[in-house]
């Protein structure tokens, strides 16, 4: 039925849709031919491996199950449609059943240092958690982005006026870089390596002016692009 609603629906890849079947039988195979195996140590062997292979398949069935669960419902399905297909009786414990399968998916989260334990209670922290993660990092990701929007008019000032500012071997070099990454700074890479440009720049310049106790910029201009660089790399 599957493959039908896929070739249905035209999807390009469905030849190379796999047998779904392939390691089950497999494992079926060795459980029905457990018996040709005499030696004790290789029945052992092979009985613990399938324990292995038989945990692995369970564990991906959870994962795969509570993936199918979330697009039941992003496709409307109620628990009412869920509770017979998951075998419960009520919507409550379909619901219940699917926030126990949900922790399968939640232990593949790497902030999680331990499993999550199959109950609601649990699976609604860890939600909790993981949302407050991701919140924290949007707001990382604003204010990295509001940063490089001030960064950039900043860089550009200090290459307008480098003719500027004091001949220091080590500034000029980080200066040669802001010229490098500017004109293509889109990557988050890029970005981070332009910040730390500026800023090196910034303390080059700096130590020029305190080892030779002369102003680092020689006109007004360059003075003021090298305050407005020194006070943005110092938040």
């Amino acid at each position: 039925m599957l493959r039908h609603l896929h070739e249905t629906a035209e999807d390009p890849d469905v030849e190379r849709m796999p047998a779904d079947d392939e390691l089950f039988r497999a494992l079926l195979y060795l459980e029905s031919h457990a018996h040709v195996l005499k030696d004790q140590d290789a029945r052992r062997k092979a009985a613990l491996e399938r324990v292995r292979l038989w945990e692995y398949l369970r564990e991906q069935a959870d994962r795969h199950q509570a993936r199918a669960i979330a697009d039941a419902r992003a496709a409307q399905a109620q628990w009412t449609d869920l509770a017979p297909v998951l075998a419960v009786n009520t919507p409550s414990a379909a619901y219940n059943k699917a926030a126990r399968l949900k922790a399968a998916t939640l232990a593949d989260d790497p902030h999680n240092n331990q499993p999550v334990r199959r109950t609601p209670e649990a699976v609604a922290e860890a939600e909790r958690q993981r949302a407050a993660r991701a919140a924290a990092e949007h707001r990382a990701r604003q204010e990295a982005s509001r940063r490089h929007m001030l960064l950039v008019p900043v860089a550009r000032q200090l290459l307008e006026h480098r003719d500027d500012f004091v001949d220091d071997e080590e500034a000029d070099y980080w200066l040669d870089e802001i010229a490098e990454v500017l004109p293509y700074c889109e990557t988050p890479t890029q970005k981070v390596s332009l910040s730390t440009y500026v800023e090196a720049a910034v303390r080059e310049l700096q130590r020029a002016e305190r080892r030779t106790a002369l102003p680092a910029a020689a006109t007004d201009e360059a003075r003021r692009a090298l305050a407005a660089a020194a006070q943005l790399v110092s938040r």
